[in-house]
């Protein structure tokens, strides 16, 4: 049996499992290095440990000082049980997009949590990067562990991980696949196996399809902690310096429904629990693993555990309402009485739906909206100034929404002018239906004032549906 004097030695030596079910048919060994099985459920708690070893080594950390990080959870949980072991108060700020779970956990191991929104630029004052660096000049002896930044980061496994998975693979492994977020991870891996290997291993980085990293349009995706989110109005693109470009070899780009359905397989076919960013990575490693021979060995790292994602990529009803599952309850195309499809299934009868959704810019005026909308536009959502949208218009990025004729009849009547931007003007936000959803649901999801809802396919607003046309379907 083994014995720990502290909860902090248990962090590292993460087991390899061979994925015998998803590798069902593939000649290649296919092992997933359990990451989520460390002590604070994360792989972040190997590069948490070892940034604040190396800031007490320096003198950047004393006793009874306080330790400050944005993270979207991970790294953040990981510095809360350190500081909780070695005497520190530990502040975190996360994106208010962040699962609700990680909050939860978070507090639970004494974290104090500042959340900040999420759309915005960089360079806006309320960016999550500036909050905390406001906390740190603020308060006496405190710390920023700056894990995009911070060479203690992928030096962590420079140190750890990429020489465990070499011992335990006996030197065979020959492709190693993790996803990129500060990029600590797989660079200092990375750069340890290419090393050991004398530059045979080939090292895939499994990033979200939309991710600037790997040359997406940098709009919003539903996998947490990995890829490279780009708001349209940032000055400068960053790039962490935890992410050593040159470590990678290539990218797998694995769009949301296939990171969040192969999530759910790990857990269901492996009995692996772990969280969205280890699905993209497991899709990814798939993907890989079936153009290579049974001499390669792939090795996939599974950042985090499902546990923190139980009410999103694990329900069911949260899949749909989001547009990732096609089926409603009960997996068949119709309730009991035979009468009550999809919403997908009602698009489809209906001409023209495709043509139905409109955006606009948040920087447009209200004049031109106006003026460039036709009259029978129910609602136009207004979004992101987005350049190009290769991948469809995220749901997460639709700002609010505009009725052009109530619009229209207000400028008219001289109650607003035409110049104001139409962010001034913003009315209730739509409701959002999953294609999957019921007909009945989707009905249901309409309050009193909503003459329309907008449909989501994989997280993406495709068309809208009106309450008529849904009423119609019902009767």
């Amino acid at each position: 049996m083994t014995v720990h004097e502290s909860v902090l030695d248990a962090i590292g030596e993460t087991p390899l499992f061979r994925l015998t079910r998803l590798g069902r048919g593939i000649a290649t060994p296919l092992y997933a290095k359990a990451e989520f099985l460390n002590i604070g459920g994360s792989v972040k708690d190997r590069a948490a440990l070892s940034m604040v070893l190396q800031a007490e080594r320096d003198g950047l950390l004393r006793p009874g000082g306080t330790i400050v990080e944005a993270s979207s959870g991970n790294t953040g949980i990981g510095l809360a049980i350190i500081g909780r072991q070695r005497g520190y108060r530990v502040i975190v700020g996360v994106s208010d997009r962040s699962a609700r779970e990680k909050v939860d956990i978070l507090r639970a191991y004494g974290a104090e949590v500042v959340l900040a929104p999420t759309r915005l630029a960089r360079q806006h004052p309320d960016h999550l990067f500036h909050v905390v660096r406001r906390l740190v000049d603020e308060i006496p002896g405190a710390w920023l562990a700056n894990q995009y930044d911070n060479p203690a980061n992928p030096a962590a496994h420079l140190r750890t991980t990429g020489p465990e998975i070499w011992r335990q693979t006996g030197g065979r492994v020959t492709h190693f696949v993790a996803g990129v977020g500060t990029g600590g991870t797989i660079s200092g891996t990375g750069e340890f196996l290419r090393q050991a290997s004398g530059g045979t291993v080939t090292v895939v980085g499994a990033d979200p399809e939309t991710s600037v990293y790997s040359g997406g349009d940098g709009s919003a995706y539903y996998v947490e902690s990995i890829g490279h989110f780009l708001h349209p109005d940032t000055a400068e693109d960053v790039w962490p310096q935890s992410y050593h470009r040159e470590a990678v070899d290539r990218f797998e780009r694995i769009p949301d429904r296939e990171s969040l359905l192969t999530a759910r397989r790990l857990a269901s076919e492996e009995g692996l629990l772990a969280g969205p960013s280890s699905g993209t990575a497991a899709a990814a490693a798939l993907r890989v693993a079936r153009t290579l021979g049974p001499d390669d060995l792939v090795v996939v790292l599974l950042p985090d555990s499902g546990r923190s994602y139980l009410s999103t990529v694990f329900s069911d009803d949260w899949l749909r309402r989001w547009g990732f599952l096609d089926d409603p309850a009960g997996n068949g195309p119709d309730n009991a009485d035979g009468t009550d499809g999809t919403v997908r299934q009602l698009l489809d009868r209906l001409p023209g739906w495709a043509d139905r959704l409109v955006a606009v810019s948040s920087r447009a005026s209200a004049g031109a909206v106006v003026a460039g909308l036709p009259g029978s536009a129910v609602a136009v959502p207004v979004v992101l100034p987005r350049a190009e949208r290769r991948h469809g218009l995220s749901a997460t990025e639709i700002l609010g929404w505009v009725e052009p004729a109530a619009l229209g009849a207000a400028i008219a009547a001289g109650r607003i002018s035409p110049d104001s931007p139409v962010l001034d003007h913003l009315g209730d936000p739509l409701p959002a239906v999953g294609g999957g959803q019921t007909i009945s649901e989707a009905r249901s999801a309409l309050g009193p004032r909503h003459a329309a809802a907008v449909v989501l396919r994989d997280g993406r607003a495709v068309s809208l549906i009106t309450r008529d046309e849904l009423d119609a379907a019902i009767r």
